[in-house]
């Protein structure tokens, strides 16, 4: 596509993009969404079915049953053809018998230095208390980490049962163990005892209005008022800026320049529409943007809009054409620059990685560089949040958003607290109803409270093409009725993963080492999905490692990485920086705020008006 192509079908997609004038593309015939012909009863049969399960969605949080017992069946019946791994298990279970008993003789005649029998698994806080080493809380604590130790081993190592569905088996099973955890009650926790007995049971009292609280929240359907503490626009979103550009799907911000030049080559940073897109805007003190526009970067923002029932039609590829690529033309308009700096986080990273793809494909030469937060495009091994993505939990999620139009971010939030139910649900039980506190307001707590949707369509697509069928790592995705392939892409790549992502793993994360052939500069980093990225400089106590492979060079596993990778302390950003500006020409005078004489006159202040929408 020539420049003069692309400039007419950028100003035909932006008079055409306005929310009173969008009308969503149809879905495809044949596809996953379209509802087939059939005849009336059957019909009427199947409407019926799906909102009958759409209701039993609602019920378990999403999760199919279906799927659940599928997984438990394929472990149960192979194990009950495995009489060696029974009698290992019998043996494994009269060994931990032994083990506690020898300890519980130990205690009772004072060998106040006796060994443990089993130590907790790294990161697992629940037990680090003095008070849980002293009896009977110890013996409790270990007899049931004894326990959790058994079912590692009964649920793994069947022969015959897949990887998938062991790793979903053993998931399960710690979900089902961690709700009988000693932490979690009253008579069988040391700590919340000493408490009990130091407030003459205020704690009680207090957890048991914050119970209260909850429980009319739940049964009313209504959501806790936001705390006031923060605020977008007041405290949170604070960059000074513009939104330069607004289409049914998104709000394009312009930041203000804060140094008297800048570098010639913009930067766009394409956020997750699962969440809002501020978590790059947080505090004046760990704003990324901010930082960027120190750094002598134009920087521009995607704000994605809430999505509601009107919007269940829209597809992945709305999200990409009325997305990056209408940012991508806006930018070029703005600055004049014929070369972008283009980032995305999370999906927003997966969908950037599919335009560039598409770009490179097409011979689009517009991206100087691209940048991926804790972004995925090969999903192969996508953590546990993958464990239960099969068909049966597709069509399960996919009955539920059929039913409403969307998948809500609470009806989301019950699958990522259940990947370290312990610390997301467990602990805040024991801390809210039985110490009976509430959590402190922080800048991250109240972002993570600001709950967005996904359209029927688009997350259905996205479950389907993406984590059950990894099109895009496999050549096999479609942009335009034609395949892209990660592999045309010719910008040079920098990629970031996080030690404790549960959400995108850092393994999974570095696939763009084998899915691309160019310079790739990847960054591991001490935090989670979110913290790990909010990294600001002068964060204490943080680390990061960082090692480029060059085009040609031979591809490294993640240990081999590991090995080669330089640790460095602090924080990762200057090392980003650093590498964005090897890859820019020499500072310029700021771009103007929009483009009037392009009919992009800036609408509003940022934040803008699509992160406000509820």
């Amino acid at each position: 596509m020539t420049d003069q192509q692309r400039h007419e079908a950028f100003k035909a997609s932006r008079s055409e993009g306005l929310p009173v004038s969008y009308v969503p593309a149809p879905a495809e015939p044949g596809g996953a969404l379209t509802v087939p012909e059939h005849d009336a009863n059957e019909e009427v049969a199947g409407v019926i079915d799906r909102a009958v399960r759409a209701r039993l969605a609602r019920m378990t949080g999403g999760l199919s049953p279906s799927a659940l017992m599928a997984v438990w069946s394929d472990w149960a019946i192979h194990l009950s053809t495995a009489p060696g791994k029974q009698a290992l298990l019998a043996q494994d279970a009269m060994q931990s018998t032994a083990k506690l008993w020898e300890y519980t003789m130990q205690c009772a005649l004072g060998f106040g230095g006796s060994r443990p029998c089993v130590q907790p698994a790294q990161g697992d806080r629940r037990f680090r208390g003095e008070a849980w080493q002293k009896p009977p809380f110890n013996l409790m604590h270990q007899s049931f980490l004894l326990t959790q130790q058994w079912w590692q081993e009964a649920t793994t190592g069947v022969r015959g049962v897949s990887k998938e569905d062991e790793k979903a088996t053993s998931f399960a099973a710690r979900q089902v163990l961690d709700a009988f955890s000693p932490s979690n009650f009253f008579f069988t926790n040391p700590e919340v005892l000493a408490r009990t007995m130091a407030e003459g049971g205020m704690n009680l009292v207090r957890g048991a209005q914050n119970f209260r609280e909850d429980m009319a929240a739940l049964l009313s359907g209504e959501i806790a008022p936001p705390d006031d503490t923060f605020r977008v626009g007041i405290n949170l979103a604070t960059a000074p800026g513009k939104v330069v550009y607004r289409n049914h799907l998104i709000e394009l911000i312009q930041y203000e320049p804060t140094t008297e030049t800048v570098r010639p080559e913009p930067l766009l940073i394409v956020p997750a529409w699962i969440m809002k897109y501020y978590i790059l805007d947080l505090s004046a003190e760990n704003s990324m943007v901010r930082y960027l526009t120190g750094q002598g970067y134009t920087v521009f923002m995607i704000s994605w809009r809430n999505p509601d029932e009107r919007d269940r039609d829209l597809s992945l590829d709305d999200y990409r054409r009325l997305g990056p690529m209408a940012a991508l033309d806006v930018v070029g308009e703005i600055t004049g620059s014929p070369r972008i700096h283009a980032v995305g986080y999370c999906l927003g990273g997966t969908l950037l990685a599919i335009a560039a793809a598409a770009m490179a494909r097409d011979g689009d030469e517009r991206l100087a560089s691209l940048t991926f937060f804790a972004a995925q495009s090969d999903f192969t091994e996508a953590g546990e949040l993958m464990l239960f993505i099969n068909e049966s939990q597709v069509a399960f999620l996919e009955d539920m958003m059929w039913d409403q139009g969307y998948l809500d971010a609470h009806q989301m939030s019950g699958a990522f607290q259940m990947l370290r139910s312990y610390d997301l649900i467990w602990s805040r039980i024991q801390r809210e109803y039985l110490m009976g506190e509430r959590p402190g307001s922080s800048d991250l707590m109240a972002w993570n409270a600001d709950s967005t949707r996904m359209p029927y369509r688009m997350h259905s697509e996205y479950l389907r093409k993406l984590f059950l069928h990894n099109e895009l790592a496999t050549g096999k995705y479609e942009v335009d009725e034609h395949p892209v392939s990660l592999t045309d892409i010719r910008a040079p790549i920098f990629a970031v993963g996080t030690e404790t992502d549960h959400v995108a793993p850092w393994k999974s994360a570095y696939k763009i080492h084998a899915l691309t052939d160019v310079n790739v500069t990847f960054v591991l980093t001490k935090g989670g999905h979110n913290a790990g990225v909010v990294s600001e400089p002068g964060h204490p106590r943080r680390h990061y490692r960082v090692f480029t492979r060059r085009h040609g060079d031979r591809y490294l596993s993640p240990e081999d990485w590991l090995e080669h990778a330089a640790l460095k302390d602090g924080s990762w950003w200057p090392e980003w920086t650093g590498w964005l500006g090897a890859l820019s020409g020499a500072e310029v005078a700021p771009p103007e705020m929009g483009a009037p004489e392009q009919g992009l006159v800036p609408l509003e202040d940022a934040p803008g008006s699509y992160v406000r929408m509820a």
